[in-house]
């Protein structure tokens, strides 16, 4: 048997989130010693590693309910459990794309800087300042009939 501290250190998960797992009820209540201290079993241990490496993988608490009460039928189908995972992988990915946008946004911007510029004139702050000069849709693009050459950053001084 583990004690908090014992059972935070052997996951690396925290005394308080180990506190709050318990209150989800993602984990049962430990048992207690005659000097009530919390004690955990290899069971739980282990179940607190599962929800760790769910968590990881940035799973939410309710997805991670969900697994933890289908892991409990180990003689049912896991169509649920993938269609668990399926879900967060396309949110995952919709996630990256999402990033993946920004970058070229912010990389169109960057390369509009130039070093040699005053603050007045400085692209990044008129783009980040102007959601009508950004190219993507992160956001508000500006009216329909913006000339496509505004979105183009200043030609670098040479």
């Amino acid at each position: 048997m583990l004690s908090i501290g014992e059972l935070a250190k052997a996951t690396g998960v925290k005394v308080p989130t180990i506190r709050y797992y318990e209150q989800m009820g993602l984990i049962d209540a430990p048992v207690r010693s005659e000097g009530n201290q919390r004690r955990y079993t290899p069971a739980q241990a282990e179940r607190l590693g599962f929800i760790r490496h769910a968590r990881d993988l940035g799973l939410s608490i309710e997805a991670i309910r969900e697994l933890v009460q289908l892991s409990a039928h180990p003689d049912q189908p896991c169509a649920d459990a993938d269609r668990i995972a399926a879900e967060h992988l396309a949110a995952v990915r919709a996630r990256i794309a999402r990033l993946q946008r920004l970058e070229a946004e912010l990389a169109r911007i960057v390369a509009g800087c130039d070093e040699d510029h005053q603050v007045r004139d400085c692209y990044v702050l008129h783009a980040l300042g102007d959601h009508s000069l950004c190219a993507d849709e992160h956001g508000p693009v500006g009216p329909a009939t913006l000339d496509p050459a505004a979105l183009e950053p200043p030609a670098k001084a040479r």
